[in-house]
Formats: C-alpha cells, sequence, structure tokens
C-alpha cells in the first residue's frame, strides 16, 4: 500500500486544502463538486485531494480562491427581490 501511496503523492483532506487557501473546508468540497478541483473518494466516502494538483492550483491560479468568496448575483438579487 505504501508503493501506491508514493506512486500517487499525498491525499490532503478538505480542511488541509483549505488551510492552504485560506478558505473554510465547505468551500473546497464546494469547489469540488462544482468541478473546479479533482478529487478522488474514499470507500466511507471521503473527499481527498492530490497534494501536487493543489501546489499547482496555488503556484498558478491563485485567483480561484479568491473568487469563490464573492457571492454570486443571482443569490443577491434574490435577497433584495424578498425584501
Amino acid at each position: 500500500m505504501n508503493d501506491v501511496h508514493a506512486e500517487k503523492g499525498r491525499l490532503l483532506t478538505p480542511g488541509e486544502v483549505a488551510l492552504m487557501f485560506r478558505v473554510d473546508p465547505k468551500t473546497v468540497t464546494r469547489w469540488a463538486a462544482a468541478g473546479r478541483i479533482s478529487s478522488i473518494r474514499t470507500p466511507g466516502g471521503h473527499r481527498r485531494f492530490r497534494e501536487s494538483e493543489i501546489r499547482a492550483l496555488l503556484d498558478g491560479g491563485r485567483s480561484t480562491a479568491s473568487t469563490e468568496q464573492i457571492p454570486a448575483q443571482p443569490q443577491s438579487d434574490r435577497t433584495h427581490a424578498s425584501v
């Protein structure tokens, strides 16, 4: 099993990825569900992320974390429409 782990690289939890991007772990899960970052499911159904892919995103795509924190326009429109 260690050989497989070494070949594939280290896997990170949503919490570890969240610390790297300085976002909430739920945000990381939403990114994965939306296809913005790839994830692997464990046999128990938990998400894991390849460290090499996450580091590549951090090195070349810092805008991913900053754009997710801004609420989408349709959500704010619904809030104002109900006032």
